[in-house]
């Protein structure tokens, strides 16, 4: 096997949270490209179907899942469906995520904190548990959590902590399960990306301009990121290519956190 062909997904199936837009998006036509079949979960049908068509222009097969994966309940049932109708699932990707409110910690009510950490952290250890005790079972696998740089660092003008706090979250939870996994042939890493322009950080520019430009004025690479500069990244995690990675966050920042 060549170098390149270690980047090769062929006969591999892999779950994509969030799989509609942004990242998830983006990560599941990457598996495609890359020659795996992708099962996509989101909220919004049309963007879901829109998606797997895109994957199914690339020779792959994409199948489909509506929910809500924030509702611990509907998370759970989505897990178990997943797993009835799909021989094996080699890759987890925990996409979902998202800041939401824009609210001090002093303002912000405990339902909205427990609502959004669900979003953020429960999600990954529900997901990570059904899909993953699979994984366990069949002796290998790969589970790829979304974190952010925002488990490393307090952002600057922009309220909700509860992101923060549950991304690093996250990346513990990345590390203590790739530990317990590590001897049984799963790998668990994490990816933490720093400002890219998904469509929430679009909405974020329109309404506050003034803090993503504060934020890309201080990225060395002097831009934010595309969603699509993800993708080679998630293929190297959920690849041969990386069998001997597990543990690890790995920063893609445009290098925003050098300074």
């Amino acid at each position: 096997m060549n170098v390149l062909e270690r980047f090769r997904l062929d006969g591999k199936t892999g779950l994509v949270t969030g799989g509609s837009r942004g990242f998830g998006r983006a990560i599941a036509l990457a598996f495609a490209d890359a020659g795996a079949d992708v099962i996509l979960i989101a909220r919004d049908a049309d963007a879901l179907a829109k998606t797997a068509n895109e994957v199914r222009e690339r020779g792959r097969q994409a199948f489909t899942y509506k929910a809500d994966i924030g509702d611990t309940a509907a998370c759970e049932e989505v897990g178990r469906r997943a797993l009835a109708e799909h021989a094996a699932i080699d890759i987890l990707v925990n996409n979902v995520g998202g800041r939401s409110l824009d609210v001090p910690v002093e303002n912000e009510t405990l339902e909205d904190w427990r609502r959004l950490v669900d979003l953020n952290l429960t999600h990954c250890f529900l997901l990570t548990k059904a899909i993953g005790a699979a994984m366990l079972a069949r002796g290998a696998g790969r589970v790829i959590n979304i974190a952010s740089i925002s488990g490393m660092i307090a952002n600057r003008g922009i309220g909700g902590r509860h992101y923060e706090t549950a991304k690093a979250a996250v990346l513990h939870f990345t590390r203590a399960v790739a530990a317990d996994w590590a001897a049984h042939g799963v790998t668990v890493n994490a990816i933490c990306p720093g400002l890219f322009m998904t469509e929430p950080n679009r909405a974020w520019a329109e309404k506050n301009p003034s803090v993503i430009e504060t934020f890309v004025g201080a990225i060395p690479i002097g831009r934010a990121g595309e969603p699509d500069e993800i993708g080679p990244l998630a293929v190297y995690l959920a690849s041969p290519a990386s069998s001997y990675v597990t543990g690890a966050a790995f920063v893609i920042d445009g290098g925003y956190t050098l300074w």
